[in-house]
């Protein structure tokens, strides 16, 4: 009996005369896949497994793992804290001011607009008095 009620289960397709609101976008498409017959893949299409001579040895893992851990240490131990300087960079202070311009060095702006600018923030950044 089970295995009568377990066929025919199996045996309906609910999604065949399921209602599909007409106005939706794939209401063509789905009416159209529920009714398609298609060749489903078999217990045939499963490939065969792997021979054992073509897969990694056990051991061959562990010592890869091994490797991998060498190599964390080794990246952990060059980029710890104080283990690098930054020498050499008078070279590239000298290319950037090249392509910078000219007056990348001056402290002070010599443009009206950017000093007005500069003294209407000062005056906006100063505290206001405290109340008493």
């Amino acid at each position: 009996m089970a295995v009568a009620v377990l066929t025919a289960g199996c045996a309906a397709n609910p999604f065949a005369e399921a209602k599909v609101d007409a106005n939706s976008s794939v209401s063509d498409d789905v009416a159209r896949m529920a009714h398609e017959s298609r060749a489903f893949p078999t217990f045939a299409d499963i490939p065969p497994p792997v021979p054992t001579t073509a897969q990694r040895p056990l051991a061959s893992w562990g010592q890869a793992a091994d490797q991998l851990e060498i190599a964390r240490a080794k990246v952990d131990r060059a980029t710890a804290p104080n283990t690098w300087t930054l020498t050499g960079t008078e070279r590239f202070v000298a290319r950037a001011r090249s392509q910078a311009g000219p007056d990348v060095g001056a402290d002070t702006s010599t443009t009206p607009s950017s000093e007005a600018f500069a003294k209407e923030l000062r005056e906006r950044a100063t505290p206001p008095p405290s109340p008493r």
